[in-house]
């Protein structure tokens, strides 16, 4: 897009959260007519909407009006469903559609780094922003992770790296956005009830991040997962893989207990694997694929060891909360896919009662039924899902149910009863577990609000 084409440009931006309110901010100080339109009624959006006409940039709220037709060009806000009725509108009358990514990737002056996958992203982007913070290296991170890569960008010079997180939603709505390094971590089922309950088109909408890339570009890559090599063919970038169980050709691999690099036919000893802060064969993988964008970024392996030794993971992920009369808790909320729990689960020998539930997505349990056999001694199921849970689950493992308890959201009473219930059934040496498979938008704003309140509640027992 030439910049200059959007001065008078009418554009409409969907949603008006931080990267509504940021990219829509960003329009208008290049003279684009802005018109943001929001269907929710939340204080939090009524609070954005104030900050935009605070800025003399129209917008409505509770409802999309025909006015968010009147344009040539349409902003989607990452929360918004790629099959929102608005967004299909606009496509049936030719109105082009584009992701806040898009649009930020328009003003970037410096290099991206961006970072896929159905599970690991945010933590392998926090990790990877540590790495090129504890080397000194310019950059920022943004993107998925909650900081809008719009509200970044027009301060960014030739010397940043950025560094951002991408859904598959922001992906499907990209044009021109090219990343200097792509990161596919992982294309395991999840949002499957927003692509037609299809793994190809899922899998499709992940391999968008390397539609632009050049044969001077850098793709790393799962060399383990079955729907990456299944789909990594035909792209342009260079490959370079990660691999937890065996040898890869160029790229991160595991020798005798050590995390290992090879690029360009030199190897690098990184760090023993035992060394790594954060545990499991998933965070393994995250390790390998933020050391390799931060080697081929030129941060030197001594910086990339330093910080794997001290990173203690992210809020939310496999978060040691407390340990009460023996029993240790554990909040991964943000584990809102089967896939998540079956790593969460493998990342633990010790009996485990695991909290699950929330509103289900189409999950496939079957998949860690034997897992489960193994290392789960009770469930706890909760939310909206508790009764999709106890019919996978019943002769499998014991099951307890939670009803719903009232219609307050958050259900503070509906967790704590959760709470109470799991610590029942545990015994000194056990660990319960928060790990829903499921998102939290039955009893709570997002998975954030979920697991800070699990929190609080676990720090009350």
């Amino acid at each position: 897009m030439n910049i200059e084409e959007l001065r008078n440009k009418k554009i409409s931006v969907i949603g008006a959260e931080r990267s509504g309110v940021a990219v829509a901010t960003l329009l208008d100080s290049q003279k684009a007519k802005v018109f943001v339109s929001d269907f929710g009624k939340s204080e939090s959006t009524q609070k954005h909407i104030a900050e935009l006409l605070s800025k003399n940039i129209e917008c409505e709220f509770g409802g999309h009006s025909e006015r968010v037709y009147d344009c040539s060009l349409m902003v989607i806000s990452p929360g918004v469903p790629t099959n929102a009725p608005v967004v299909t509108e606009a496509q049936k009358r030719g109105i082009k559609v584009v992701a806040e990514i898009e649009v930020a990737s328009w003003f970037c002056k410096g290099s991206i780094i961006a970072i896929t996958g159905s599970n690991g992203k945010t933590t392998t982007t926090t990790l990877l922003g540590r790495i090129l913070s504890d080397a000194k290296k310019k950059h920022v991170v943004a993107g998925n992770i909650g900081t809008a890569f719009s509200s970044l960008v027009l301060d960014i010079d030739q010397e940043t790296v950025v560094v951002l997180e991408v859904s598959s939603f922001q992906l499907d709505f990209i044009d021109t956005f090219r990343p200097n390094i792509a990161v596919i971590l992982n294309i395991t089922q999840n949002h499957l009830d927003r692509y037609n309950n299809s793994m190809e088109q899922y899998a499709d909408s992940k391999m968008r991040i390397v539609m632009n890339q050049t044969d001077n570009d850098i793709l790393i890559c799962n060399a383990n997962d079955e729907w990456t090599k299944k789909k990594v063919k035909s792209q342009k970038s260079k490959v370079f893989q990660f691999s937890s169980v065996g040898d890869v050709i160029s790229g991160a691999f595991a020798e005798d207990g050590i995390l290992k690099t090879r690029i360009e036919n030199d190897v690098h000893s990184i760090i023993s694997v035992s060394d790594i802060s954060i545990n499991g064969e998933h965070n393994l993988q995250n390790a390998m694929a933020a050391t390799l964008a931060a080697q081929l970024s030129g941060v030197k392996p001594a910086y990339i060891k330093s910080t794997l030794r001290n990173f203690k993971g992210v809020e939310h992920r496999q978060e040691f909360v407390r340990e009460v009369n023996g029993i240790k808790y554990i909040n991964n909320s943000k584990a809102t896919t089967v896939e998540a729990v079956e790593m969460s689960l493998k990342s633990f020998d010790e009996p485990i009662v695991l909290i699950m539930g929330g509103k289900d997505k189409g999950n496939d349990y079957s998949t860690i039924y034997e897992l489960a056999k193994k290392k789960v001694k009770a469930i706890v199921a909760t939310g909206y899902s508790a009764d999709i849970i106890v019919k996978n689950f019943n002769g499998k493992v014991p099951v307890t149910t939670i009803a719903t308890i009232g219609e307050m959201k958050p259900n503070l009473e509906s967790m704590q009863k959760t709470i109470d219930v799991a610590t029942s059934l545990a015994v000194k040496g056990d660990i319960v577990l928060l790990s829903p498979a499921c998102t939290s938008f039955d009893w709570f704003r997002d998975y954030e609000e979920r697991g800070t309140i699990f929190k609080q509640l676990v720090n009350r027992l």
